[in-house]
């Protein structure tokens, strides 16, 4: 009989490990689809605040309870390229109206006090007309504004909050720049 109970006992801690994996797994999928997400930094567009090669952590909750903030860092889809995510600077908020026009950014007629840009704008693209921004819509552009494929190109152009994935939170790599990311 103690043959039995210890068969008993084996399989109960082989079932005990497999449910206790398959809570963290199911965890894991929960925090990652619904809480944050791993993401990495492809290109110089958002130099010098984020670099090529940089990993971070968006935070996919915020936005569920509250608006994207003028200077938040966002993460969102590419439209016509799967699996590829971009990385950007709201710079315009909804009911504003935007023009890049001589190497300046315009909100409702006034120059953006801002100090992210690297360089005087070359191109205002589709914003060198004011485009005026509907209730639900953001512009964007990158930190590397003439290194940017952003908001002020047709096929970026404006988003709508349903479209962010989320604001980035925090540089995990390099760890010499580990931190919380500034966003005001």
């Amino acid at each position: 009989m103690g043959s039995k109970e210890g068969k008993t006992g084996i399989v109960r801690e082989v079932l005990s490990f497999f449910l206790y994996v398959a809570i963290v797994v199911g965890i894991t999928f929960l925090i990652i689809h619904f809480v944050g997400q791993r993401t990495y930094v492809s290109g110089s567009s958002m130099e010098n605040t984020l670099s090529d090669g940089d990993n971070l952590i968006v935070d996919k909750l915020t936005y569920r309870f509250s608006d994207p903030k003028r200077f938040d860092i966002i993460v969102f889809p590419y439209k016509y390229e799967e699996n590829t995510y971009f990385i950007k600077r709201i710079i315009g908020l909804p009911g504003e109206t935007i023009q890049v026009t001589d190497g300046k950014i315009y909100i409702n007629g006034q120059v953006l006090d801002e100090s992210y840009g690297r360089e005087v704008l070359k191109s205002g693209g589709i914003a060198e007309t004011p485009i005026t921004l509907g209730e639900d819509e953001y512009f964007v552009m990158g930190d590397n504004r003439n290194d940017s494929m952003d908001s002020r190109d047709p096929s970026v152009g404006v988003l709508h909050k349903s479209e962010l994935v989320g604001r980035a939170w925090v540089r995990i790599w390099p760890l010499s720049k580990f931190g919380v990311l500034r966003h005001q």
